[in-house]
C-alpha cells in the first residue's frame, strides 16, 4: 500500500504563501506515476473536500474556491506531489489531506493543518 506524508503546513498572513509537499513511498516509481494525486481539506465542523488533483498525464481539476489562487504539481522521480498556495484567505484554514488513487489503491495521508490569520 502507497504510505503518503504530508509537510509544509503552518501559520501564515492572509495574503500569504504556502506550499505543501506530499510524500510517497512503499511503491514504486512505474506506480506513483500511474497514481492520480489529490489535495483534501477539512476545515472545522465542515465535510472534506476536494482542493485540486492531478492525473498521471498531468491534467489538473481545482475547487473553484481556490482557481488561479492555488497549484497542483508533481515531481515523479521524488514521488512528491505539491501544492502551491497563494492570496491565502482566512477561509482556507484546515487540515490538508493528500490522496493518492488507482484502481484499487485509495490512501490518504494524516494531513498538515494550515492556518490563515492575522
Amino acid at each position: 500500500q502507497v504510505q503518503l506524508v504530508e509537510s509544509g503546513g503552518g501559520l501564515v498572513q492572509p495574503g500569504g504563501s504556502l506550499r505543501l509537499s506530499c510524500a510517497a513511498s512503499g511503491t514504486s516509481g512505474s506506480i506513483f506515476r500511474l497514481l492520480t494525486m489529490a489535495w483534501y481539506r477539512q476545515a472545522p465542523g465542515k465535510q472534506r473536500e476536494l482542493v485540486a488533483s492531478i492525473t498521471r498525464g498531468g491534467a489538473t481539476n481545482y475547487a473553484d474556491s481556490v482557481k488561479d489562487r492555488f497549484t497542483i504539481s508533481r515531481d515523479n522521480p521524488k514521488m512528491t506531489a505539491y501544492l502551491e498556495m497563494n492570496s491565502l484567505k482566512p477561509e482556507d484554514t484546515a487540515v490538508y489531506y493528500c490522496n493518492a488513487a488507482l484502481s484499487t489503491i485509495n490512501s490518504w495521508g494524516e494531513g498538515t493543518l494550515v492556518t490563515v490569520s492575522s
